[in-house]
């Protein structure tokens, strides 16, 4: 069978490439493979039909480049949604955006079966539960871009882990990924959650202030997403402190375990991933089983979002559970906005958040 899908927002990480992420004489001028469009051109049983944008020029780049027809260029979500039948709906506008045009989509006369989200699922919480909640109730499957999902190796990390038990019970997690909290460091907290399978329950903050994108990536506009820090106490008893001040040309994504039997180092910037058995009080090192060398970007982000696409075709046809389900993305933002919370009011903010503090918003691209 194949599925119809159209693109909400067609910058960057819809097909035309990201500064700081892509070779700058590609980015606006050809399509890029890592990338929603990419992820579906990869799969024969998904067809690309139709993208909207409030930009009639940057929709028209969007739409050469990735062969839309003419007729179904919207200028507009709202056009897109009311005129074309859908399979597949992706969200690739800005993170302050996400909930409006996943609930429109939802609740449109397109009548998705799935929405694909970019990261992070929204800038507030209250948002991100009525995103759920809403396509709950219409039917509509909700997966969110939290890339390293789809990659192979952390899955069969998260197997390790969860399954096969490789650290026994998790202890301890030291993290470090690059400025900012929602735009960047999303991946390195929803990683947490995912080789745990847990949530926080405490967390303390601390926010800079510095955010890099506007002068380094020209991002032109000054939003409330900044470099931050803290702890997080997770409801499973391990206790993780989490930087994410460093800017992005001196940052390397590391997490380093320790459980009650053995050790995990993951850098994944460098292409080091290393494994330690605890056995009797001291630590041997061990090959990771199953995994053959260390996440790269060349052989595991360039392919993630072919992977995902090739995700969503599994879902629709009910061979596999959503990966990356709206709930699990809400769980990292939980401890984003903690973080804001907890700087902004000098104390420690608990998990789930109380209803009044659902509300906290902070604005991202």
């Amino acid at each position: 069978m194949t599925y119809t899908a159209g693109i909400i927002g067609t910058g960057g990480i819809a097909g035309m490439g990201i500064l700081g992420m892509h070779d700058e004489e590609r980015i606006g001028r050809e399509k890029i493979t890592a990338s929603h469009a990419g992820g579906f051109d990869a799969q024969a049983e998904i067809d690309l039909v139709a993208g909207a944008d409030v930009e009639a020029a940057k929709l028209e780049r969007f739409g050469e480049a990735w062969g839309i027809d003419p007729d179904r260029r919207y200028v507009g979500h709202e056009a897109m949604l009311e005129s074309e039948s859908l399979d597949v709906v992706s969200v690739c506008t800005p993170s302050s955006l996400h909930h409006r045009h996943v609930v429109d989509a939802a609740r449109s006369a397109a009548d998705p079966e799935l929405i694909w989200c970019e990261k992070p699922i929204a800038t507030d919480v209250t948002a991100a539960r009525e995103m759920v909640d809403v396509c709950a109730e219409t039917g509509t499957e909700l997966v969110v871009n939290h890339s390293f999902r789809f990659t192979d190796k952390l899955r069969q990390l998260r197997t390790l882990v969860q399954e096969e038990r490789l650290l026994g019970d998790p202890q301890s997690v030291a993290m470090q990924f690059r400025m900012e909290l929602l735009r960047n460091a999303t991946h390195l907290l929803d990683t947490l959650v995912y080789l745990l399978d847990a949530r926080a329950e405490t967390v303390s903050g601390h926010i800079t202030g510095e955010n890099e994108a506007v002068e380094s990536l020209e991002a032109g506009t000054r939003v409330d997403d900044a470099g931050g820090g803290g702890f997080v106490v997770m409801d499973d008893g391990t206790f993780v402190t989490v930087d994410c001040t460093i800017p992005r040309d001196s940052s390397s994504m590391t997490l380093q375990f320790i459980g009650s039997e053995g050790k995990l180092y993951l850098n994944n910037d460098d292409g080091e991933w290393r494994y330690w058995r605890l056995d009797d009080g001291e630590h041997v090192e061990e090959p990771l089983p199953g995994i053959d060398g260390a996440w790269t970007w060349e052989d595991d982000y360039e392919r993630a979002f072919s992977n995902a696409a090739a995700h969503v075709v599994d879902v629709l046809e009910g061979r596999a559970a959503n990966r990356s389900a709206g709930e699990e993305a809400t769980r990292s933002l939980e401890i984003i906005i903690g973080l804001y919370l907890s700087h902004h009011t000098g104390g420690q903010v608990e998990i789930p958040l109380a209803r009044p503090l659902r509300d906290v918003r902070v604005t991202s691209w």
